[in-house]
């Protein structure tokens, strides 16, 4: 049901709840701050409450109120648990912020914590579920997640059972939940005692050493890290995730809280959701370093939505958004607690203080870390789809600027440029493309132009925000100086900051494959330093910033660079077999092939659920699907519990993340891979929309009309378009998605601009399933977007005569001389060693701007 929509007046009943209290002699709220009813997700909290008896409180909005159980022993994760949930008196909405003692004398007396909270969604209608005695729901807490169900025990009035839904989520040896408050970190025992939150902080501090001096966030310089190209372990070090945010100091003093960006803005009235949590830790002053994310369903930092965020300036909407898209500060150092500077103590004495001053769980947390396994960990983020690590040298102060005390190493090679100027476009009459720079030896100076994820409303934007700053000629170094470049093109002072994915720098200081990512309002263009890391030497291998080789030994330095002799332990068999009679290929052929190509495939198979369709005796023997991973396979073969809609549970499906891998599935006899649109990481959110141009009747020529209108159609809405081959008869046009939308949504946009296709091209185009009812016409299918359905994966081998290969296109290719039979495995190994650059790789990194391609589309249909 999604957001379940609210009634329309306050129909909850507050009396029961306002009879049991006395006004003045409880904290407890009473029911009167309408605004908190309104649009949204729904709110929901698990408190824990120390009154006659220890319990649970479950609390859900409905109709302007929180519906309330009792629940004795507690919330389970085991299915088997059955657990006891009295329902009570509905409570107020403000009662989800609610923490304190209740005093002696009235209703509830006791000790009460926020022990865990968040959003949740109704599952079924709830006045339904009330009626009929179940209700299911899902939540987003902190601390529990997932499917719930709450089933009313017969003939009870009262009585309901709280049990776990099965989600994969559920299990019984889940890890105990952390048992103090989400929003203060204190415990039951900790409001029992009265004890001062802060006098185990100020003991721990003076008994390190820690000098006696008051700290303004205002006058602390930020620690920088220094870049690195490889991971390494070293038990002196310390290892963090990078995340994908905006870096903040957090000062509290008093009831202030400010939020001060690398540029040193105040950005807290923009995050009043971290600021109050800030509030709510019982500490008056200190001041923490770290970043600011906004997480997708998968729990993972999602820039884009963060960014949502902060363009947002209106009060009413940035109080919306706290609710739709909440903030998670991720807390990394300590600066300063109370009177004490902890910047001179060690990282780990640092990181120990900090994990005392903030909850287990909840809104601000602390950034978690792996010790000395520092390779290990990287591969972990990276196979995740996130940014990389930081490595911390443990012993080390807090050193304002860039420090080799702190490296990172990022999954990609990534950087910040500052925007000079827009670069004329070669197929239109407007720009295209952004010249960047960045400083090198305190000098700006020209980096190449970006134009590969560039949409027409990224320049738009760019165009607008750059208006008034338009100059003459290049504000930097090295700039093109052709008068076709000087006359052309628009130079721009340096105020603009994107951040740009890259190869390498070329040895002309350019970058190498660049594609634009995100804007970067958060930095300023002074902040755009070329990475000494990125520095090419003369064998191209691109170097460390700093010397590790007192941290590293023999074992570390062998796996940041593997021997070529990946595949050393998968046990080839049979390779003499004939799988192709028509030609002659064998199973050898086809596992020779899938290693020559593993550099340019395994980019599209990294992180994703793969299904193998096997022929044990060649193309024209039987064959069969395999999902499930065996139990015999490899341990270092990585899979992935997925849950199958079609097996009605999960699976262990194969993720070929690297070469020996994907020969292992070779192997096996299967010759096509098909992949998911998502990752295991972000399952819920595909890289790609596909539209599959399937010719059945029709002439192959009408496949390269609708193809070439298609990518015509993407460029008038400003979405970037890709094409392969299928690799059997048809074409595959390949739109990015950058994991902004969910499954449904994603082939609701391939439905829209499908239609309109056909719109503009009736009499060869289709979106009719039935064949007898295409009339020779091209399909243009867009129902191949969806959880779990199958793309044949680029590079991938067809089970056909001739060995035809699925093979990514450059747009010009696609024209009336084109001939798909001519992708095979022997000629596609040498095709691609020919490519300056994969012409499908934009289809994983471009985050097109599709709320401006949606009102591109809308007008456009509407004409």
């Amino acid at each position: 049901m999604g957001k379940t929509p609210r009634s329309e007046g306050w129909s909850g009943d507050l009396t029961a709840y306002r009879a049991k209290r006395s006004a003045g002699e409880t904290p407890e709220p009473f029911g009167v701050d309408a605004s908190r009813h309104g649009s949204g997700p729904l709110t929901y909290v698990m408190q824990k409450h120390s009154a006659t008896r220890l319990h649970y409180d479950l609390r859900l909005e409905l109709d302007g109120v929180l519906k309330s159980w009792a629940v004795p022993k507690g919330p389970s994760y085991d299915q088997a648990d059955k657990v006891l949930a009295v329902q009570t008196e509905d409570h107020p909405l403000e009662y989800a912020d609610f923490e304190g003692v209740i005093p002696k004398g009235n209703y509830g007396a006791g000790e009460m914590i926020v022990w865990d909270r968040g959003t949740f969604e109704w599952v079924e209608d709830p006045h339904a579920g009330f009626a009929k005695g179940k209700l299911l729901f899902e939540l987003h807490g902190h601390k529990l997640r997932g499917r719930w169900t709450l089933v009313k025990i017969k003939k009870a009035e009262v009585e309901w059972l709280l049990i776990k839904e099965r989600d994969g989520l559920q299990g019984a040896g889940k890890p105990p939940l952390p048992d103090d408050s989400v929003l203060s970190g204190r415990t039951i025992e900790d409001l029992k005692t009265g004890a001062d939150p802060a006098a185990p902080l100020r003991d721990a501090l003076a008994e390190a050493g820690a000098p006696v001096k008051s700290v303004n966030a205002s006058n602390v310089s930020l620690m920088l890290a220094t870049g690195a190209t490889k991971p390494f372990s070293s038990p002196d070090w310390v290892y963090e995730l990078k995340y994908d945010g905006y870096r903040m100091l957090v000062e509290r003093d008093g009831n202030r809280v400010r939020m001060l960006s690398r540029n040193g803005n105040d950005l807290a009235a923009g995050f009043p959701d971290i600021a109050v949590a800030v509030l709510a830790l019982p500490f008056r002053r200190f001041i923490v370093d770290g970043e600011v994310v906004v997480q997708d369903d998968a729990g993972l930092p999602r820039f884009q939505l963060l960014q949502k965020r902060a363009r947002v300036s209106n009060a009413r909407e940035i109080e919306r958004y706290a609710h739709e898209l909440p903030a998670t500060l991720y807390a990394f150092d300590f600066i300063a607690f109370d009177d004490f500077d902890a910047r001179p103590l060690p990282l780990r004495t640092r990181k120990e203080l900090l994990r005392m001053l903030l909850p287990s769980a909840g809104t601000l947390r602390y950034s978690e870390h792996v010790d000395e396994r520092g390779v290990d960990f990287f591969a972990a983020a990276e196979a995740m789809g996130l940014e990389g690590m930081v490595a911390k040298r443990a012993d080390a102060p807090y050193r304002g600027g860039r420090s080799s005390d702190w490296v990172k190493v990022r999954a990609h090679r990534t950087g910040d440029f500052a925007i000079v100027g827009f670069k004329k476009s070669s197929r239109t009459r407007g720009y295209g493309s952004f010249h960047v720079a960045a400083y090198r030896d305190g000098v700006l100076t020209y980096a190449g132009s970006v134009g590969t994820g560039v949409t027409a409303s990224h320049l738009d934007d760019a165009l607008a925000k750059t208006a008034a700053d338009v100059t003459t000629k290049p504000p930097c170094a090295g700039a093109p100086t052709s008068a076709a470049a000087i006359k052309n093109d628009l130079w721009v002072e340096p105020r603009l900051v994107c951040e740009v994915r890259y190869l390498e720098w070329t040895e002309a200081g350019n970058l190498r494959h660049p594609v634009f990512l995100r804007f970067r309002p958060d930095k300023p263009a002074a902040e755009c330093v070329a990475d000494p890391s990125d520095a090419t030497d003369s064998e191209g291998d691109v170097g460390p910033a700093f010397d590790i080789s007192s941290s590293t030994d023999t074992r570390d330095k062998a796996e940041t660079a593997p021997s070529p002799a990946v595949a050393a332990d998968v046990r080839f068999t049979n390779l003499d077999k004939v799988y192709w009679p028509e030609d002659g290929y064998t199973k050898g052929d086809l596992v020779e092939y899938y290693r020559a190509i593993a550099p340019y495939m395994l980019p599209y198979l990294r992180d994703r659920p793969v299904v193998l369709t096997r022929f044990p005796d060649g193309i024209h023997g039987k064959s069969f699907f395999q999902k499930d991973a065996p139990d015999h396979a490899p341990s270092w073969l990585r899979t992935a519990a997925m849950y199958s809609e079609g097996s009605e549970r999960d699976l262990s499906y194969f993720v070929a993340d690297d070469e020996r891998s994907l020969l292992y599935l070779a192997n096996s006899g299967s010759i096509p891979l098909h992949v998911w649109s998502s990752r295991v990481a972000t399952v819920q959110h595909p890289d790609w929309c596909v539209l599959d141009l399937d010719p059945k009747d029709a002439p192959f020529a009408d496949v390269v009309k609708v193809a070439l209108l298609l990518r015509d159609l993407c460029d008038r809405i400003g979405m970037p378009s890709y094409i392969k081959t299928s690799g059997s008869s048809g074409l595959h046009v390949m739109l990015p998605m950058g994991r902004q939308c969910t499954h449904d949504q994603t082939r609701m946009i391939g439905e829209l601009i499908a239609r309109q296709v056909v719109k503009e091209l009736p009499d060869i185009a289709t979106i009719t399933r039935v064949v007898s009812k295409r009339e020779g016409r091209v399909y243009v299918d867009y129902l191949q977007n969806g959880h779990g359905k199958l793309l044949v994966a680029p590079y991938c081998v067809r089970p056909l005569p001739g060995a035809p290969v699925s093979t990514p296109l450059a747009w010009r290719e696609v024209n009336a001389k084109l001939d798909i039979r001519k992708f095979t495995i022997k000629t596609v190994p040498p095709r691609v060693k020919t490519l300056k650059k994969d012409p499908l790789a934009g289809v994983m990194d471009d985050v097109p701007d599709l709320v401006a391609v949606l009102d591109a589309l809308q007008k456009l249909g509407g004409r």
